[in-house]
């Protein structure tokens, strides 16, 4: 019998100083995320930077650079290990935060700004929003009307692999879920580890659980689900966890052990024939490499909802309710909203598309060409399960919950009442 939510070190700790707003002091071994002095010099804005990967931390560290050459500014940068971040965000943004911050489109950014935690951007985007399309806008908007993010860049997940494997032992792209195991047995009789997975940093699984569930259940099924409006203990959400469990003997074993660069990395050495994951895998390919990399959609399991949803977050950037520099922030922001600047973070980490529909698109790779294709085509876009429901719900209950049903998927019965009993008390009080 698995035990359930049996936490990763500290972090049940961790989550109840966030929720309860106590000083970074108090966080364990954590410092505090935002600047000493709120970015209250004239001539200076500060930056709360989550991209700690290298790429991508040298990629908006040039997009940063540019802003000052232009602006006559400079930027303080305060960049935080990514997971990290994201569990500090709540008492960040109550404390002392940087002027303009990393954060994510929809339910995240919502929940945020509708506690009056984050600064209103309307008058920005009164000046970008021809750049935007709707749904962009929709995706950065609060309860109230008013937007409170900018979008910087948008990536697809889907089923990476790479060509020259393929094409050397004969594989072709399921269609179905059907077709998705047969192709997975064929690998594991010819040596490869089927699925890569990574499931260290607690939410790479999660992407697996959104794909399984919109393929399963369709799009607003998904919806109401991280809206807490749907059973967790539910017969079509243990339709999910048993699918899952099907194909678990085909992912990379020991996942919880394994970051998702070790497994982007085992694709990349032709250990493995699939990794589900966001674009950004491609950070771990270089030179040729990087052409040789393609994916697909997630394959069908119902054809009532066929492959219309695509999970493709959209990262963007808001601003703090009180900054020391408002003027700076709202030009930084602004900055940000531009072609020229999400080029030139793209140039440097081409994995992700620019949200901007002014930019050039003439100078895509083959993968950003088809993610943005893909984008385009959708009917359904989701933002990922840790940004399309309450953080407290994501952080503890769906993380735990996964990591559980991972080590033991004989246990779903005690995951999934573990999963419903804390919706019940976070959605409902």
């Amino acid at each position: 019998m698995t035990t359930f939510y049996a936490p990763q070190p500290n972090r049940r700790a961790l989550l109840r100083l966030i929720l309860a707003g106590a000083g970074a002091a108090a966080l364990p071994g954590l410092a505090a995320c935002g600047s000493d002095d709120g970015g209250t010099s004239a001539d200076t804005v500060s930056f709360g930077n989550n991209q700690s990967d290298q790429v991508p931390k040298d990629a908006i560290t040039a997009v940063l650079r540019s802003f000052e050459g232009e602006s006559g500014l400079k930027v303080a940068v305060n960049t935080k290990q990514h997971e990290q971040y994201q569990e500090q965000i709540n008492n960040y943004l109550q404390g002392k935060p940087d002027d303009v911050l990393a954060w994510f489109a929809g339910y995240r950014m919502r929940f945020f700004a509708e506690k009056g935690l984050t600064g209103d951007l309307t008058d920005v985007w009164s000046k970008v929003s021809s750049g935007y399309e709707p749904a962009l806008k929709e995706a950065s908007t609060a309860s109230d009307g008013k937007q409170y993010l900018i979008p910087f860049t948008q990536y697809p997940w889907g089923v990476f692999y790479r060509r020259s494997v393929w094409q050397q032992r004969g594989y072709e792209v399921p269609k179905t879920l059907d077709e998705f195991v047969a192709l997975a047995t064929r690998m594991k009789s010819d040596g490869l580890v089927p699925i890569a997975f990574a499931q260290k940093q607690g939410w790479p699984g999660m992407g697996t659980f959104d794909q399984l569930n919109f393929r399963i259940n369709g799009y607003q099924f998904h919806v109401d689900l991280m809206a807490g409006q749907e059973d967790w203990q539910g017969p079509k959400v243990r339709e999910v966890f048993d699918t899952w469990k099907r194909l678990l003997p085909f992912h990379q074993e020991n996942a919880l052990g394994r970051e998702w660069q070790e497994a982007a990395q085992s694709l990349q050495q032709g250990k493995s024939g699939m990794f589900l994951l966001g674009s950004f895998v491609a950070q771990q390919f270089k030179g040729a490499d990087v052409d040789d990399l393609d994916f697909f959609a997630y394959p069908e399991i119902n054809p009532e909802h066929g492959q219309d949803t695509v999970e493709a977050p959209v990262d963007g950037y808001m601003m703090s309710r009180k900054p020391g520099n408002p003027e700076g922030a709202r030009r930084l922001l602004e900055f940000l909203a531009t072609p020229a600047a999400q080029l030139a973070y793209l140039k440097a980490d081409p994995t992700a598309i620019a949200t901007s529909g002014k930019a050039d698109t003439s100078g895509y790779n083959a993968l950003q060409l088809k993610a943005a294709q893909v984008i385009k085509d959708a009917a359904h876009i989701t933002q990922f399960l840790d940004r399309d429901t309450d953080p407290r719900f994501a952080s503890d209950a769906a993380t735990n919950g996964l990591n559980a049903f991972i080590q033991d998927p004989d246990d779903v019965d005690s995951v999934l009442k573990g999963m419903a009993d804390q919706a019940k008390t976070i959605f409902t009080g």
